[in-house]
């Protein structure tokens, strides 16, 4: 049985902020809070998503506000675990799992970091796979789990619930809400049954970051491979498998950046020697890269930025001019490409003007 113990944890860190595609915050922030509550339980035991049972009913939390906010005023354990008990107060029921909402940056720490202190097992799953920006883009929403009561806290013991089944709706009450919270808040929605986990998850997404960090951490200790090619190895033959490119080399020329209405939103702009140039919108997470002016990854397709010597992800809120930096492509897994899914994840969610086109049948010749 998998398990997250203070052996694995860096790796596990390292794949989160790698699955967090620019979003979820600084990472090193999240294996504090982690460590914290390892150095207490041991380890929390994850449960397969296929073998939820039937009397399992789990609870996802996680922390809503832009990436910038966290680095002054970080996610808090205790605070996400009053969201918990006041949305068990509302539904006349105890939860007995914790389920994270997405598989990247701090959103997929802070449910372990409530599982452990609470001796709660983990699904080993989310809804994502990745992560988004905002709480609706995620399979839990478009395969039918209600999201009420949708609970929001804050550190000064403060919970406002939102009671919606329309996850859009909560999203756009809420984000105001974490505003006035002061830029972020602690979020438990989403309460699962067996059944709905069984059928509604992006099923050993916490088994993947901690395969994707350790791929990384033995590239650079063997140094047969940089992390990028580490990592496009370890796609071809994971499972399931999964296409994945290297969309650029080279260095950031410029970012602009904005923390605005509980996102922080910009894009980066690369170049390398020969001249190419990559541009990276983004909303908390990178959704499209551009090659000369020409689409070669975009939504819901993961864009990941590496730096170029050590293969560490780099987050939207920690660019900066002349890094070093790879970029990989990887393709989303099926359940996110649907017709359903993209109404809700696809490109023009992102308000950007285009349709999706799936990263292996997207005509490429390369940067150089």
């Amino acid at each position: 049985m998998t398990e997250i113990n203070l052996d694995n944890l860096e790796d596990f860190i390292r794949g989160t902020a790698i699955l967090g595609t620019g979003g979820g915050g600084d990472p090193y922030i999240g294996s504090l809070m982690l460590k914290q509550e390892l150095d207490k339980c041991g380890s929390i035991q994850l449960i397969d998503p296929k073998d939820a049972s039937d009397d399992l009913f789990a609870v996802s939390v996680a922390c809503m506000g832009a990436p910038t906010v966290f680095v002054e005023k970080i996610p808090n354990t205790q605070t996400a675990i009053e969201g918990m008990r006041r949305a068990e107060k509302e539904l006349g029921r105890k939860f007995n799992a914790v389920i994270p909402l997405e598989a990247g940056g701090l959103n997929a720490t802070l449910p372990l970091a409530v599982a452990a202190r609470l001796g709660l097992p983990l699904v080993d799953g989310d809804g994502m796979g990745r992560a988004f920006p905002e709480f609706q883009m995620t399979t839990f929403n478009f395969c039918g789990v209600k999201c009420a009561p949708f609970v929001m806290s804050d550190d000064f013991g403060n919970t406002v619930v939102i009671d919606t089944e329309d996850a859009a709706r909560a999203e756009a009450y809420g984000r105001p809400v974490c505003v006035k919270m002061g830029g972020i808040a602690q979020i438990a929605s989403y309460a699962m049954t067996g059944q709905e986990i069984r059928t509604c998850t992006v099923p050993r997404t916490v088994s993947l970051a901690l395969e994707i960090g350790r791929a990384v951490r033995e590239a650079r200790v063997k140094g047969e491979q940089n992390a990028a090619e580490a990592l496009i190895s370890y796609f071809e033959t994971s499972n399931p498998p999964r296409f994945s490119r290297l969309l650029f080399d080279g260095k950031v020329e410029d970012v602009i950046r904005e923390s605005a209405d509980g996102w922080v939103r910009g894009q980066v702009s690369l170049a390398n020697d020969t001249g190419n140039k990559m541009e990276i919108p983004f909303q908390n997470e990178f959704s499209r890269a551009r090659l000369d002016g020409k689409t070669v990854a975009i939504n819901p397709d993961l864009i990941m930025i590496l730096d170029r010597e050590t293969g560490e992800a780099i987050t939207t809120e920690t660019l900066r001019y002349g890094q070093r930096v790879r970029v990989l492509g990887v393709a989303s897994v099926p359940i996110m490409r649907t017709p359903e899914a993209l109404k809700v994840i696809g490109p023009r969610a992102f308000g950007l003007d285009e349709d999706f086109c799936a990263l292996e049948n997207i005509a490429w010749n390369g940067s150089d």
